[in-house]
């Protein structure tokens, strides 16, 4: 019995070990980004004498809600009508290809130069919708938008001149903004995170010289890279990924622009979330699969291998937390059973420190965001966040796992239901992932279950050092139960 509460001790440290050093690479990152903040902005550079051809890809499939809203943003977009070239990649299978037809019909009558682009099948998903456009286009520069998103006219005016300055420059990319931020309290904690990673994350790592990537949408790709690159794959879920390191390893920079926004519009039912979630973790898996030996053997500085391990493993803490949660709830009975063993166990009660880095990265992000805001609603906030994020451990540890053995799924594309701020609802919409009534979901609610009685025995036991742990475990996994059940109908 001793070597097997030994081994529970030493997997739930090397697991605290790993997300230890997420954490710190967070924290770096965090620094360089108010550093270059502090440092302010470079100014815009001045609009090309010549204005250079510009394709705009709009990808999309069975997406009636958004896609009428999508074209019209990108019909207003102020650049000039020669020079602009929009395609909407549609593999739509329902009534979205007629409306699209209509719009696109629309539009050229008016003088813009945008087609319909149907293909014979939908092999490769995004990406071969994306490489089949680029076959039926000779711009120089290529702008890649989502279905969810609205760009703002100015959007090609304000990336396009960055091109004309370094012709190594591969990819702009912009931060994201939300539609729908307020619409609930899903939707909140989504937005919480991605700015994260948007005020933050890209920052730091643009700022430091590192590897960045395109976001999938939002961004504007010069023609030559992606060519150079091998073209777009559709061997990972995370197309967009795979491409950037693909492309940064063969020499070319990307360039982030935090203050161009391209509005979006945010998951708002769980099925939605866990389809983009599965999509973005497991993609991340495979593309560390796919990659990360070529970056550890690369020229690239140590600090910017290091960066790009992390980057490409942080779907991985998913699998870490899942396995300390699962630890540490017969570790509380460990620190009773065996009192000699207190010393070495008192690291199992330091859960929280290794999440302090994380405090600085969130807040950094959320203040900047929400600069007027007391800071109450921050601790609330992330608190939440954390939760939830923890709540989600099991479904997306299995998309990781997935990944790193190689199984291939199917591209699930997000639904969108054109929400804007509170409007619309989610109940009656036909877009579906799948029933969230499956055995994953019956899972998630027993394991709410079983960390409240981790809290439980917590409490019984006299053991606080892991009761912020099996609470926030015990919220995160119920909240998402209950939301599936909720978000069936």
């Amino acid at each position: 019995m001793l070597f097997l509460e030994i081994t529970l001790l030493v997997v739930y440290g090397l697991c605290l070990l790993f997300v230890l050093g997420f954490s710190l690479t967070q924290f770096q990152l965090t620094r360089l980004a108010r550093r270059a903040y502090r440092q302010g902005l470079a100014p815009e550079p001045a609009a090309p004498a010549v204005w250079p051809r510009v394709t705009v890809q709009l990808p999309l499939y069975n997406e009636v809600f958004v896609a009428e809203r999508l074209i019209d943003a990108c019909a207003a977009l102020d650049y000039p009508t020669a020079q602009l070239h929009i395609q909407v990649l549609d593999d739509s299978t329902d009534e979205t290809v007629a409306l699209v037809a209509a719009r696109v019909a629309y539009h050229q009558a008016r003088g813009l130069h945008i087609e319909q682009v149907r293909r014979p099948d939908r092999q490769g998903y995004k990406a071969g919708a994306l490489a089949y456009g680029l076959t039926h286009s000779e711009a120089e520069l290529v702008a890649i938008f989502d279905a969810d998103f609205v760009p703002q006219p100015d959007f090609l005016r304000r990336t396009v001149p960055y091109f004309q300055e370094e012709p190594r420059l591969g990819v702009v990319q912009t931060r994201w903004g939300h539609l729908n931020e307020e619409y609930s309290l899903l939707t909140e904690l989504q937005a919480f995170g991605l700015n994260a990673h948007f005020h933050v994350e890209q920052l730091g790592r643009n700022a430091g010289g590192h590897f960045i990537n395109f976001n999938g949408t939002g961004g504007v790709w010069r023609r030559s890279c992606i060519e150079d690159a091998g073209g777009w794959h559709a061997d990972t879920l995370t197309e967009d990924l795979d491409l950037s390191y693909r492309a940064q390893l063969r020499g070319w920079r990307f360039h982030y622009l935090p203050h161009v926004v391209a509005p979006a519009e945010l998951p708002a039912t769980l099925d939605a979330l866990k389809s983009q979630q599965f999509r973005w973790t497991k993609g991340a898996a495979e593309t560390a699969r796919k990659h990360l030996r070529n970056v550890l053997r690369s020229g690239q500085p140590l600090s910017t291998k290091l960066h790009a391990t992390f980057h490409l493993l942080n779907s991985s803490v998913f699998v870490a937390i899942l396995v300390m949660a699962l630890v540490s709830v017969p570790l509380v009975f460990v620190r009773a059973d065996l009192p000699e063993l207190k010393p070495v166990l008192r690291v199992a009660s330091v859960f929280l420190l290794a999440f302090v880095p994380l405090v600085y990265y969130y807040y950094t992000a959320w203040r900047l965001d929400k600069p007027t805001a007391p800071r109450w609603r921050f601790v609330a906030d992330f608190l939440l966040f954390l939760s939830v994020s923890m709540g989600l451990t099991l479904h997306n540890a299995r998309a990781v796992l997935l990944g790193y053995r190689g199984r291939q799924s199917a591209f699930i594309r997000t639904p969108k239901l054109g929400l804007v701020k509170r409007a619309g609802g989610w109940r009656g919409r036909r877009y579906r992932t799948g029933d969230l009534l499956d055995g994953l979901t019956f899972t998630e609610g027993l394991l709410a279950l079983y960390f409240a009685f981790g809290v439980g025995a917590g409490l019984y036991l006299g053991d606080w050092g892991l009761l912020p742990f099996h609470l926030m475990l015990t919220v995160g996994y119920g909240i998402v139960f209950l939301y599936s059940v909720r978000h069936r109908a």
